[in-house]
């Protein structure tokens, strides 16, 4: 059982950064892979980035990959993604997940979900 909590969305400008973080309550956090999601208005839930228990199998989509960062922090219990480079093209509500399974790109395999937030990428 696992609790999720986002924060660090909002506005940039193109070429900005953001740092998105996700809490998670749980007393077994290192028997979770985490992923951040990401959703628009009338498309699916889209996958980001995955990380699995230890930090060993690390994952991004094409658009992701050389400019987001996801980490794990084991001993705070905490999930970051690093956003550099960000275009309009990425705004979206940014959810963390958990699985007990590998991080894939499923979101049907997630137990768990954040409440999700907001990025807004726009001049």
């Amino acid at each position: 059982q696992v609790q999720l909590v986002e924060s660090g969305g909002g506005l940039v400008p193109p070429g900005g950064s953001l740092r998105l973080s996700c809490a998670a309550s749980t007393s077994t956090f290192t028997q979770y892979s985490l992923a951040w999601f990401r959703q628009v208005p009338g498309k699916e839930r889209e996958y980001v980035s995955g990380i699995d228990r230890i930090s060993s199998g690390i994952y991004y989509s094409p658009s992701a990959k050389g400019r987001f960062t996801i980490s794990r922090d084991n001993a705070k219990n905490m999930l970051y993604l690093q956003m550099n480079n960000l275009t309009p093209e990425d705004t979206a509500v940014y959810f963390c997940a958990a699985t007990v399974l590998a991080p894939v790109t499923n979101a049907r395999t997630y137990s768990y979900w954040g409440q999700g937030t907001q990025v807004t990428v726009s001049s």
